[in-house]
């Protein structure tokens, strides 16, 4: 007979290991992707600021009282064990860890809220044509394109929860903003003179002049963003710091919080052989075509509409025919709205300068379109991606792909019928180039925001940066206010064509085509993502990262 001890005993083992395991499951259930996925929304719905009169918060106490849950964020992000995870999802936790690094920077170096009056821009009249809008902006825009007029009743009730953030925000720049970055401070005032002005233009608009509630709502914003720039004009002559934030957390935010693995003095060398190279391409260019007649620019507006249809028909045929990229329905559709009109030419920027010989070169780099209406049409299948990057991650995706683009089509046979118009696309290579050496001399505190400008200015072919200043100003400050951006155009697309080559290597170690086609798909359906994370995920290859991205 057996022990009636035993009987007992074995039942409450058998209970025991199961307990154990059950809890082992719930341990281990931390480090999985479904927990993370978790973390994100949890993480995603911390990161907007709680409200402080009807206003995302961006006091300095606010901020101290919520950086200990933040801390056990980023913490528990930190502590998974991703080693059994797909190459995708590690590449997800990589771009979380990334925002993460993003809020940590903004808290202890960028502090935007505090040195960066642009920052309290609240109205925006049109779509940004990259995921989000360049340079940091708070967390309540009035994103005026987004309204479809007349308003029906709930966009109205919208768009006056949206107007009637202002004024409140307004009042807590005036007790945020105590930095000491002089240009900064002087050219971000600008930014908000556009506001009011725009303010003021949509106050004739019919649906917000013919509206008691609308009218009033706009006309409190205005009051309130003049009485934001009289202050600010006031406070500027106090201002007399550097607004570039030094090498050394320029590269630490590059690699950590862009996921770009490169360094400063990297960029600086990038962007100078590049500078290079445009020229000299341009030169050999114009030796080759010295028999060829010069292009001519349209002269009137018939002239452009008809050039622009064209082109755009000739780019879309192209990509198809060509096999460059599975061309979708959206894609035409996307492009159209933004073909551009005709500008006299005492008038034009320097993209439309280009865009009034051929605007292919331009069209080429409106990919951004086409990937924004892809973010709309069908969104990605990994939460993470689904939407915009945070801190404008994206910027080397975004961006590099956009200029990369315009000299891959370029030598796979875009110009065939208009052999002049490859001049344009190098000087369009070179002017990026000047424009972000600059910004990276501006962010070292080597050369004052002007300064930057006139290498700019002075580097790009033919004079064509110095027609018309508004753009100038608009893209040192930008550059100046988001580190890595100005860079991003010509870096990114080095790091698209690292992931070429490498993606071309690693089919031909398969014994396997390399088709253009496939490349590019691949990549739009990888998301809007770092470079160096869509290296990774198109390869399998992690030579190019740097310890602590991956």
């Amino acid at each position: 007979m057996k022990n009636s001890n035993t009987v007992l005993r074995i039942p409450l083992l058998i209970f025991i290991f199961l307990i154990g395991q059950t809890g082992m499951t719930q341990i281990q259930s931390t480090d999985t992707y479904e927990a993370f996925l978790r973390l994100f929304k949890e993480w995603r719905a911390f990161e907007a600021p709680p409200l402080r009169e009807g206003a995302p918060d961006y006091t300095m106490t606010t901020f101290e009282n919520r950086w200990p849950t933040f801390k056990k964020l980023q913490s528990k992000l930190l502590a998974m064990d991703i080693t059994g995870w797909t190459v995708a999802e590690q590449v997800d936790w990589n771009l979380v860890k990334a925002e993460m690094n993003g809020y940590d920077f903004n808290h202890r170096i960028l502090r935007p809220w505090a040195r960066d009056p642009a920052f309290y821009k609240s109205l925006w009249m049109a779509r940004s044509d990259v995921p989000a809008h360049e340079g940091p902006t708070h967390h309540t825009t009035t994103e005026i394109w987004t309204y479809d007029f007349p308003l029906s009743k709930s966009e109205k009730i919208r768009l006056l929860g949206d107007l009637k953030v202002i004024p409140p925000l307004n009042e807590q720049a005036k007790l945020n903003l105590n930095g000491n970055a002089k240009e900064l401070w002087i050219a971000g005032i600008r930014e908000i003179e556009f506001q009011s002005e725009n303010l003021k233009k949509i106050l004739d608009w019919p649906d917000i002049k013919n509206n008691k509630e609308l009218t009033t709502a706009v006309k409190s914003a205005l009051i309130s963003t003049d009485s934001l720039i009289a202050w600010l004009e006031k406070e500027s002559g106090t201002k007399t710091g550097p607004s570039g934030i030094g090498k050394e957390n320029y590269t630490w935010y590059l690699q950590n919080v862009h996921l770009v693995p490169l360094t400063w003095d990297n960029e600086v060398m990038i962007l100078k052989r590049e500078l290079a190279r445009a020229w000299s391409s341009l030169k050999l260019e114009e030796h080759r075509n010295r028999n060829l007649p010069e292009l001519m620019d349209a002269s009137s507006p018939e002239m452009y509409t008809e050039m622009a249809e064209k082109s755009a028909q000739s780019l879309l045929t192209f990509l198809d025919k060509g096999e460059m990229v599975t061309v979708k329905d959206y894609f035409a559709p996307a492009l159209e709205p933004h073909l551009g009109q005709y500008i006299p030419k005492e008038k034009r920027n320097f993209f439309w300068i280009v865009a009034h010989y051929d605007q292919r070169p331009l069209y080429s780099h409106f990919y951004h379109w086409f990937e924004l209406a892809r973010m709309d049409s069908e969104p990605h299948k990994s939460e993470i991606r689904r939407g915009p990057l945070l801190y404008n991650i994206f910027d080397s995706r975004n961006e590099g792909t956009a200029t990369a683009v315009e000299e891959m089509f370029m030598h796979a046979g875009l110009y065939e019928d208009n052999p002049r118009a490859r001049e344009l696309v190098y000087i369009m290579i070179a002017q990026r180039a000047a424009r972000g050496l600059g910004s990276l001399y501006a962010h070292a505190n080597e050369m004052t925001m002007e300064e930057a400008g006139g290498i700019h200015s002075e580097y790009t072919p033919r004079g064509w940066m110095k027609t018309e200043k508004e753009l100038l100003l608009f893209e040192q400050h930008l550059y100046l206010r988001q580190p890595g951006y100005g860079s991003s155009y010509i870096t990114g697309k080095y790091l698209l064509e690292s992931a070429m080559a490498d993606y071309a290597k690693f089919k031909e170690s398969k014994k396997e085509p390399f088709l253009m086609k496939d490349f590019f798909d691949r990549l739009n359906a990888i998301g809007n993502i770092p470079i160096s994370m869509g290296h990774w995920e198109m390869t399998g290859n992690t030579d190019h990262l740097l310890k602590g991205m991956k």
